[in-house]
């Protein structure tokens, strides 16, 4: 039986969650850039500096807020069939553009699919069309991670990403991308530290401008990324 939310996380679950937001995990993160593209194509962001306040906005009031709030409801409800049910609805509903619906969909069924690696019931218990941040909520707490390690390694992650990103879009180089890495660790700490205690009712984003920019993107000339 996995360790219930709380306590310490084993070294076994904690290999898995290393795995799981690996970028050799086959969910095709590089392929999506949450809206950065377009920002750095309408000139928001042009500079290493440019894109550390992006990443800090979007932790400490935008998707990657919200994103983390939905992992940490499905890791609590990963055994409860009907609020698992619910919560991936919401998180499905909340996306703020088609192109953040399908990253955040198709990252999530891919998820899924290659977890079957590793059989636990919640696995039947999410269906397709399923958001990345339930899908690693769920399956987590379900192998035995803490939340509080889940959220850590899911928001670390998705910072990696987009850092990712912006290296291809020729915005940093990778000491810089390093550099903006290193200096958002405690903010990420703090921003998971903080979303334990969070539920449904702390959803919220003050972050228009990005959720403009990934509207946009749908209908950018020449891109590089899906979103």
């Amino acid at each position: 039986m996995p360790e219930r939310p709380g306590g310490n996380s084993s070294p076994q679950s904690l290999v898995r969650l290393m795995t799981w937001l690996s970028p050799a995990f086959p969910v095709g993160g590089f392929a999506y850039s949450g809206g950065l593209e377009a920002a750095v194509y309408e000139g928001h962001v042009s500079a290493a500096g440019d894109l550390a306040a992006w990443l800090a906005t979007l932790l400490d009031a935008g998707s990657l807020r919200n994103d983390a709030i939905l992992l940490a409801e499905a890791h609590r409800a990963f055994d409860d069939a009907g609020r698992l049910a619910e919560v991936a609805a919401l998180a499905a509903a909340l996306a703020g553009s088609a192109e953040r619906y399908h990253e955040a969909i198709n990252q999530g069924d891919a998820f899924l699919a290659a977890a079957s690696a590793w059989p636990q019931p919640v696995l039947s218990l999410l269906g397709g069309r399923t958001a990345y941040s339930v899908a690693v909520g769920a399956v987590a707490a379900a192998n035995g991670v803490t939340l509080g390690d889940t959220l850590i390694a899911f928001l670390q992650a998705q910072c990696g990403q987009l850092v990712s990103a912006a290296i291809r879009l020729s915005v940093i180089g990778q000491r810089q991308a390093v550099a903006i890495l290193a200096g958002l660790e405690g903010q990420l700490i703090a921003q998971a530290q903080a979303t334990e205690s969070l539920g449904i009712e702390d959803l919220g984003s003050a972050t228009v401008v990005a959720d403009m920019l990934s509207m946009r993107h749908e209908t950018q000339y020449s891109r590089l990324f899906q979103s």
